[in-house]
């Protein structure tokens, strides 16, 4: 069976940016850019783009579009003992999206909350108490929340009939899915510039605070922020490469899908303090409070600023579509990744049982995420496998392109099918600053994790994810621990 082949290279940009743009660009990088500096804090930001984002995601173009095969695939034909890591990053792919459809199903339900504007007396209470019954602590395990459990079904559904014929599907739909939530975006601007305080929170947005750039933790969060809004090390951006043709450009594909993934981010923070602004100046709240929400400004902040605008109705429903067609691409471009990994081994399956098992294999491990304790379960398996698993991965990665298949090797080829040239800054990019910005990352959270509990959770609670991340590093040094076959040996003639 011939290899899938995307039907354009427009369709492939699409597709990669419906993977890399999602729900963090809405809530993440606003949060990001009002809390370290606001204008300030694009310094950062750009130049983790280009020193670490831009350089790891053409390496995964190239590595996909060269080996034409997934990330287990290509990494065994690069080197045969890095093969884990490949599988590793996929299977905490797999992981993530098994909450990240959960989150899905809870913007599912506030869509159809939306008309009544459920949430209009208080949004946080809504949110913890009506939507997700949220227990004591994660030792309450509680029932299984039936709302968010059908929800979640929908939702898997939807994901299935985006992947199950491969890329001619999940082609089709990104034609529609990447636009659309531009497009909603743009409607919610032009309603935020139409608020009172609007202007305020603009300002909070883009005024530079320069001091900023002295602290070391500013500019660990613009590299997290980049390497994970990039998609980067979960085997997506790589498995979608390989259903290119080996001859395709690289170079501009990369600088569309990364300043893209980027433009919207920052597009998206004018939206954000937009509304946060008008919330303000109705609540006589500090916008930089509400700013500060994190994941919360979502499911309760946003929320609650709608409910005051008129028409809360519908701007509450543009809003919660926005986030549903923001999270599909990116949701099932990780369940691609799972896909390829089978039909690179057995070509001959239909692709639409495999990714009917992989669905449904999905929505089974998700179940735990729609009980009472979901959201504790949540917050801890993304802490650990984001921080450990996927930098492993990439740190991985970043050695097998730069160091044992050689950086300049893949230079040559990336600058032989592409129009515009990259220089040795990008073999340098591989070999030393990606790897070593990453361990300094991974270092750093580790020892931040070992000097107090993640969120105070129960030891046992936190061994979860630590068994995670053993079992993702038991899977990447298996290959090293498999002794090699010794070499065949004829047999002496008796005779």
């Amino acid at each position: 069976m011939s290899r899938q082949r995307w039907s354009s290279k427009t369709v492939f940009v699409l597709a990669a940016i419906g993977s890399a743009v999602g729900l963090g660009n809405i809530w993440r990088f606003p949060y990001l850019a009002g809390k370290y500096g606001g204008g300030a804090f694009l310094i950062p930001y750009l130049i983790a783009l280009l020193a670490v984002g831009f350089p790891l995601l053409m390496l995964e173009f190239a590595i996909g579009q060269k080996m034409q095969q997934g990330a287990v695939g290509a990494f065994k034909r690069l080197h045969p003992k890095f093969q884990g890591f490949g599988m590793a990053a996929v299977l905490s792919g797999f992981i993530i999206i098994a909450y990240y459809a959960v989150v899905m199903a809870w913007a599912l339900v506030y869509l159809f909350a939306s008309f009544r504007v459920s949430w209009a007396d208080s949004a946080e209470q809504y949110f913890f108490d009506s939507v997700l019954h949220i227990s004591e602590g994660v030792g309450h395990l509680g029932g299984v929340n039936l709302p968010i459990l059908l929800a979640l079904i929908a939702v898997w559904i939807l994901i299935y009939f985006c992947v199950w014929r491969g890329t001619q599907s999940e082609g089709s739909v990104v034609v529609y899915s990447v636009p659309l939530p531009v497009i909603l975006l743009s409607v919610l601007l032009l309603r935020a510039i139409t608020l009172p305080g609007c202007l305020d929170g603009w300002q909070l947005y883009l005024k530079p605070s320069w001091r900023v750039l002295a602290d070391p933790e500013v500019w660990s969060a613009a590299f997290s922020q980049i390497f994970f809004t990039l998609s980067l090390a979960f085997g997506t951006m790589l498995t979608y490469a390989s259903y290119k043709s080996p001859d395709d450009d690289i170079v501009s594909d990369t600088w569309v899908t990364a300043l893209t993934n980027s433009a919207i981010s920052i597009f998206s923070g004018f939206v954000v303090f937009g509304v946060l602004g008008y919330m303000a100046s109705q609540t006589a709240t500090p916008i930089a409070e509400l700013a500060a929400s994190g994941p919360g400004l979502a499911f309760v902040i946003f929320p609650q600023a709608l409910s005051l605008m008129p028409l809360p109705g519908l701007f509450s429903a543009l809003f919660f579509l926005m986030l549903i067609s923001l999270g599909i691409d990116s949701a099932f471009s990780l369940v691609e990744a799972v896909n390829t990994v089978f039909l690179d081994r057995k070509p001959h399956w239909k692709i639409e049982q495999v990714s009917f098992w992989v669905c449904l294999t999905g929505l089974l491990a998700g179940i735990v995420y729609t009980t009472q304790a979901g959201l504790y379960y949540l917050d801890i398996v993304d802490h650990f496998v984001t921080h450990y698993s996927i930098m492993l991965a990439a740190i991985a990665q970043a050695i097998l392109g730069g160091w044992v298949y050689g950086a300049e090797s893949l230079r040559r080829y990336i600058n032989a099918v592409s129009n515009w040239q990259i220089g040795a800054w990008w073999s340098v990019s591989v070999k030393y600053v990606i790897p070593v910005s990453l361990a300094v990352l991974l270092f750093a959270q580790l020892s931040t994790d070992l000097r107090s509990p993640y969120e105070g959770y129960p030891s046992w609670a936190l061994g979860i994810g630590w068994a995670l991340v053993l079992m993702s590093g038991g899977i990447m040094a298996a290959p090293f621990c498999i002794p090699a076959r010794p070499a065949h040996q004829p047999q002496k003639n008796r005779s």
